[in-house]
């Protein structure tokens, strides 16, 4: 008797137990699928998504290696980065496509210190390709590109242009 009564618990169980694995396998699911959404990534491996970012002013600075003027701004670009106004984010932007061994050895080669993100076909940015470089895209707190500046900059002169867009 004993025995009977035990199977009959173990077959309630069953429904419950399958249940319990059935709505953890949702919630991992949801979970890994919220963790994967991103529209960018960096070099250091932070995942960023423009939604996140909202409130927010970000600058990117479109660079390459073979650019003299893009190597030549960017420690102007540290030097601003280490000196970021409140609520600013700064990146930069390989122009062309590398690999994650390549954009290391690279940004290590020419010390670059600001944050790289690694560009890739799922990479979303709220602007096309610059047609040439250096360019600088400044997007404002609603996720939009406020400013281009196209050309060689200085740190004072991105500072200046972030202080008189956040009075407009």
């Amino acid at each position: 008797m004993g025995l009977l009564k035990a199977k009959a618990n173990t077959n309630k169980l069953k429904p419950l137990l399958t249940l319990l694995l059935l709505v953890t396998a949702a919630m991992g699911g949801i979970f890994t699928y919220q963790h994967l959404q991103h529209d960018f990534e960096t070099l250091e491996g932070r995942t960023y998504s423009w939604s996140t970012l909202k409130g927010q002013w970000v600058v990117v600075n479109y660079f390459a290696p073979w650019c003299a003027p893009c190597l030549r701004e960017m420690p102007e670009l540290a030097k601003f980065n280490a000196s970021l106004p409140s609520n600013t984010k700064l990146f930069a932007v390989n122009y062309d496509l590398k690999t994650l061994s390549e954009l290391k050895e690279m940004t290590e080669k020419y010390n670059i210190t600001i944050p790289v993100i690694v560009s890739s076909q799922s990479t979303a940015l709220p602007m096309e390709k610059p047609p040439y470089l250096p360019a600088t895209f400044i997007i404002g707190p609603e996720g939009k590109v406020v400013d281009t500046i196209m050309g060689e900059l200085t740190a004072a002169h991105l500072t200046q242009r972030l202080q008189a867009l956040r009075r407009e």
